[in-house]
């Protein structure tokens, strides 16, 4: 200890400067035991979506994990509309102690590019809690479009240009970028049909309405089994277990690799210690083989990891999504 310390320490009385010590051990201390007491009350689990899809499922199944791991109630609340960002921003604005936490997926980081005026920075006001899944899109065809595989697509699609209608869950959605992606890499002049959601897509698709659509496997996986829509290939990089005849899109357009993601956020500044307790608690429930199994048999793979790995996720996901609205000229249209 330097001399000119050692003095002015001997000069306090050793109660006071035990005091001192103390006081100042305050702060850290109380984040420890708040850490491990967390959490004490119920949490919101803010979804931006209607119930039912993916996302609505991803929420509702950790939720019923975490409620019985932690023992207190973890609270599904769905608030949909204007692309998931009535969601995100609740979250934003919400306390950082962990009591309200997002489930993200690729959404808040196309809207990044996608809209001019938004009242937070994703990647900076979201603080990343843990990657829970991945799920390839099907790139799935009604069976009257005369083609069975993705070159005899291509070909249909060159000699047909402008013609192909492609259906999309709306303007700015992951399944439109999913399929703008395929037709500037593919060199493909396809019309874009957009819907409100995945769900009427697929209808007017089963129906003849419109030609292809690239949709999340889980949403798809149905009626592919059903034969009321002809899968071409899935989006990952890898063929999906649950159709492993199905080929991938980058055996045949080199370098194509597009897939769903899911995960949890959390507001800016929420304590670390409380990010890494549930990132654990996370990372125990998709080791868990009936979470597996359950993802599995909508063609989801679990993910896991780090929050910082999710971090780097969707910081990557930010800027390869922002160079596919930037290429294609997408603008949003206000509901």
């Amino acid at each position: 200890m330097p001399n000119r310390y050692r003095g002015l320490i001997m000069k306090i009385p050793r109660r006071k400067f035990l005091h001192l010590a103390g006081a100042a051990m305050l702060p850290a201390l109380s984040r420890v035991a708040n850490a491990q007491a967390y959490p004490t009350r119920p949490v919101r689990i803010i979804v931006g979506y209607p119930p039912g899809g993916t996302a609505d499922i991803v929420a509702r199944l950790m939720a019923q994990w975490l409620s019985e791991r932690f023992g207190q109630p973890f609270v599904v609340e769905n608030r949909p509309g204007a692309g998931t960002n009535i969601a995100t921003e609740a979250v934003v604005k919400a306390a950082p102690d962990g009591y309200t936490l997002l489930v993200l997926d690729q959404s808040p980081a196309i809207n990044t590019t996608l809209y001019d005026n938004l009242n937070f920075i994703f990647l900076r006001d979201i603080a990343p809690v843990a990657c829970v899944i991945r799920t390839p899109f099907a790139m799935v065809a009604n069976p009257a479009v005369p083609a069975k595989t993705v070159p005899e697509f291509i070909a249909y699609a060159r000699a047909n240009p402008g013609k192909v209608t492609m259906a999309s869950a709306g303007t700015g959605s992951v399944t439109h970028l999913v399929g703008e992606m395929f037709k500037g890499m593919a060199g493909l002049n396809m019309v874009h049909v957009p819907y409100r959601g995945a769900a009427p897509a697929l209808t007017d698709l089963i129906s003849g309405q419109v030609q292809v659509t690239f949709n999340a496997l889980s949403s798809s996986i149905q009626y592919i089994k059903s034969g009321n829509v002809r899968p071409l290939a899935v989006t990952t990089a890898v063929r999906a277990e649950i159709l492993p005849d199905v080929p991938t899109l980058g055996e045949f357009v080199p370098g194509y690799e597009a897939s769903a993601i899911n995960g949890f956020g959390a507001p800016r500044n929420t304590p670390s210690d409380v990010i890494v307790k549930l990132n654990k608690e996370i990372d125990l429930a998709l080791a868990d083989s009936r979470m597996k199994e359950r993802f599995a048999q909508q063609g989801s793979m679990v993910v896991g990891g780090a929050p910082a790995d999710f971090g780097t996720l969707l910081g990557s996901e930010t800027e390869k999504w922002g160079k596919v609205i930037r290429a294609a000229n997408i603008k949003q249209v206000n509901d």
